[in-house]
């Protein structure tokens, strides 16, 4: 037997040795060092008793013959190219299914908000790892379970958080997948979501909870493969089924108040007007389910009530060790209590803009049954207004802040909330020119990206802002936006200036107020207007480039500046070419995006010119420097002359109708 001694975190290792020696305690451990190697990998935990460190002598997770295992999945090489947030691009679809990432700490649940490029089968991803790495299979892993049901756990999270992953999508390398029979996934997600579990996972990395420096441990599908398994008889399965389908629905429960969220119904301040929803009896639920979970697998493991007791003492005392570390919690799925008024807020702009139904507020429209886990995500929340229903407000894609128009929006959300008997605690006019769009980024930006939906386009003072609604953004909304809105806005601020002007010296002091303001908004919306009209002819988005590409040439009109800012920088990146996969890219610079595609055949898939300028060719098969008298066909670029390249570029411009240096 090895004595052991834990001081990694004591401050005065001196003094707390002194204390050790002399009387032992939870910190001195007497160990057979020859028990590390049960353990795959063999890591150094003296601290995990004998009966913890004895499981991983029986049978383990991964069994192709009975069903169950891991994979890694697919790594773009360039999420900013490859990987939206759904909104960005209409909602779910065979060309953009669901990328299910590792997502945040929350066992049986997410939201899963992104979605992948794989039209044609994934061809353009494919085909720019091969050019990156040599080999598709280095990062496109897993491709036989893609669109299956399974579950999906994070990377790296403060302890191990498997969830439920619908069918319809494909797993990413950072959201690493696992499987069984599907009678058995709900089951075998609930033993994966217990702490003994978590605990063998962190205990094959030499460690339990967090490491020594506070960094959360790390989840391969190696260690997943190698979790000790018990055998599961059919009561014991029952009951965690249960147990997993039930804190799966709370969880999405919870998750409907968030309006990006696939389970969207409400906002929390009128989500009980469908049914019961009380947050904190919600997490009171979901903490019994994990304890009943949490004793049904140490039964199943064969642990006894001492053996649980150790454990747990371990790892209270590793925790207290550890520096602590904030968690990883999804900021959509909590019910922030200051967040009510500018949920409802938010809503209600939706509703203005024909995106969320206020008929669920009402009691006109109930709500639907909740869908199966494993069912594919749906294109749309179903607090969405349905295809073919009637909007709240019919619109062109443009609101704007202009008290007593049509279209005003301020106007329109006050109206929506008095349709749902919901009167806004605060001006809605103020809220919207001041707090709204810095809300509206941060809640629509997830995973890195920023995607947010309603575009404002303002003044330089921001006293006259339009409205654009990005899922309705076309080349025509900006010819919109001028010839329905700045126009007669300019017509009918002349006219008042006219008016005031015909005055001369009877003008009062109040008049000559309103004179100056009126001045400095024309000349305010001639500036706007100049800025529309230099950017109208050329502008011609696209929603699979998403929100940042797409309002990228509007960059000087977004009065936030961190907004500003990001897209600046984009618009430069565009310019130098360093997005030339986008559709915009080859509005804007075809000469010079053409010819890259005659170089590199991912940028030629993703913009439809592949056929122009690649072709199949046979080549011999080469072994060891020798021929082999057989022949293999490779994707090469055409053998074009200079002028035909020319004419080629021309013909592809005229007829895509882009902007070019040839007109």
């Amino acid at each position: 037997m090895t004595t052991f001694l834990r001081l990694l975190n004591e401050k005065n290792k001196e003094s707390a040795l002194k204390n050790v020696v002399q009387s032992g305690g939870h910190r001195q451990f007497e160990v057979d060092v020859e028990e590390f190697s049960i353990i795959p990998g063999a890591p150094f935990v003296y601290w995990i008793p004998i009966e913890i460190r004895s499981l991983y002598n029986e049978e383990v997770f991964d069994n192709e013959e009975l069903g169950r295992g891991t994979a890694c999945g697919l790594g773009t090489l360039d999420d900013f190219r490859f990987i939206r947030l759904n909104w960005e691009v209409g909602g779910l679809s065979i060309d953009w299914p669901t990328y299910f990432h590792g997502g945040v700490f929350s066992r049986f649940y997410d939201c899963f908000p992104l979605v992948v490029n794989w039209k044609r089968n994934g061809v353009e991803v494919k085909t720019f790892v091969e050019q990156k790495v040599g080999s598709v299979s280095r990062k496109v892993q897993g491709q036989s379970r893609y669109f299956h049901p399974g579950f999906v756990f994070p990377r790296r999270t403060k302890a191990f958080s498997p969830k439920l992953m619908p069918g319809g999508g494909i797993f990413s390398t950072a959201g690493q997948a696992g499987f069984l029979p599907l009678e058995q996934l709900p089951a075998g997600v609930a033993l994966l979501s217990s702490s003994i579990c978590a605990t063998l996972l962190t205990v094959s990395q030499g460690t339990t909870s967090q490491d020594e420096g506070g960094t959360n441990p790390q989840f391969e599908v190696g260690q997943v493969k190698r979790l000790p398994w018990p055998l599961i008889p059919k009561r014991q399965q029952n009951r965690l089924e249960e147990l997993a389908y039930r804190a799966w629905s709370l969880k999405r429960t919870m998750d409907s108040v968030s309006e990006i969220s696939h389970a969207f119904l409400l906002p929390s301040a009128l989500r009980n007007r469908l049914d019961e929803f009380e947050p904190s009896a919600i997490e009171a639920e979901l903490a019994s389910i994990q304890d009943e979970i949490d004793a049904i697998a140490l039964k199943l493991y064969g642990l006894s009530g001492a053996d649980c007791e150790e454990v747990q003492s371990i790892e209270d005392i590793l925790r207290e060790e550890t520096l602590a570390v904030d968690d990883d919690v999804d900021a959509n799925m909590i019910v922030s209590i200051d967040s009510v008024d500018r949920g409802l807020l938010s809503w209600a702009v939706g509703v203005a803009f024909g995106r969320f139904d206020w008929r669920f507020a009402t009691g006109e429209r109930q709500a639907p049954g909740e869908p199966d886990p494993f069912d594919p995500l749906p294109a749309s929340s179903p607090g969405m207004v349905p295809d073919g229903s009637e909007p709240y407000h019919h619109h062109l894609g443009i609101l704007v802040d202009d008290e007593g128009h049509t279209h005003d929006l301020p106007g329109l959300i006050d109206h929506v909330l008095e349709t749902v008997d919901a009167p806004s605690k605060q001006g809605v006019r103020g809220w919207l020119r001041k707090e709204f769009f810095p809300f509206h980024l941060q809640r629509y930006s997830k995973s890195r990206r920023k995607a947010p939906i309603y575009w404002p386009l303002s003044t330089s003072s921001a006293t006259y802002t339009l409205w654009l609604y990005y899922p309705e953004l076309s080349n025509q909304s900006l010819f919109s936006a001028l010839n329905d809105f700045i126009e007669p806005k300019q017509n009918s601020v002349r006219d008042e200036l006219d008016s005031l002007r015909a005055k001369g010296d009877g003008r009062s002091r109040q008049e000559e107020k309103e004179l100056e303001r009126l001045e400095d908004l024309d000349q305010e919306l001639a500036d706007l207007r100049d800025a529309l009209l230099d950017i109208a002819p050329g502008y011609r988005p696209n929603q699979v480039d998403g929100v940042q590409i797409a309002a990228a040439p509007l960059w000087p009109l977004f009065r936030h500046k961190p907004w500003q800012k990001v897209l600046k920088d984009t618009w430069k990146q565009l310019e130098k070419g360093d997005f030339d996969w986008a559709h915009l890219a080859m509005n804007y610079w075809p000469n010079r995006v053409m010819r890259k595609c005659h170089d590199d055949r991912s940028l030629a898939i993703a913009h439809g010119v592949e056929d122009r300028l690649w072709e199949e060719v046979e080549v011999p098969v080469i072994r060891r420097g020798k021929d082999t008298g057989e022949t293999t066909l490779e994707w090469q670029p055409k053998d074009l002359s200079e002028s035909e390249l020319d004419a080629l570029i021309k013909r592809t411009i005229e007829e895509r109708g882009l902007q070019s240096e040839f007109r």
